[in-house]
């Protein structure tokens, strides 16, 4: 199903990966797809999402509030309270030993291979997009079917992020049709 996705699409569920990563968190749930299309904001959806107030770093601090963090996350704010900024000693460890240097396996955990895999809802939402780019004829799968995917799953983190963010579902399901067959205007 992959190679009927377009380079749009193919970015978010890239980034969505990422985004898991960097969270700790070892599954690829909705909540990641959203944030992988967050990560465009010059792709329609993105530019939909804005609409409705989300940007990438509302939508990770929504995740982060569903789901929690990586320990390291935790530790992070922990250290933030007490005046040490996390990000400029990192910053100055891999300046000095090379990116990457403190990220290391987790311990008791055995390293997965390929990077986190979808749960149900994610993989149901996949699924979902490659029916909603066929409902509405569409010769690829965009990162707006994806998140049509999301919205049509229901079940899952992406979902309830976009509630406790205050979003209408109903309006939003809306206005991405909207973009995905009639165009949305791209942002300069």
């Amino acid at each position: 199903m992959f190679e009927r996705f377009a380079e749009a699409a193919r970015r978010a569920v890239t980034d969505a990966a990422a985004e898991a990563r960097r969270m700790g968190h070892d599954h690829l749930g909705t909540e990641h797809l959203l944030l992988g299309m967050l990560a465009q904001p010059q792709d329609p959806a993105a530019l939909v999402l804005g609409r409705f107030g989300l940007d990438p770093e509302a939508g990770r601090r929504a995740v982060l509030r569903l789901r929690g963090g990586s320990g390291a996350e935790r530790d992070g704010a922990a250290l933030a309270s007490i005046g040490i900024d996390l990000d400029a000693v990192r910053a100055a460890v891999e300046a000095s030993f090379g990116p990457g240097a403190l990220d290391g396996p987790v311990p008791g955990r055995r390293p997965r291979r390929g990077g986190p895999r979808f749960t149900a809802h994610g993989r149901g939402a996949m699924a979902l997009a490659l029916r909603a780019a066929t409902g509405l004829k569409a010769r690829r799968i965009e990162a707006g079917h994806l998140l049509l995917g999301v919205l049509r799953e229901g079940g899952g983190t992406g979902v309830r992020l976009l509630r406790a963010e205050g979003v209408d579902l109903v309006e939003l399901e809306r206005a991405l049709e909207a973009a995905l067959v009639g165009g949305l205007p791209r942002a300069s």
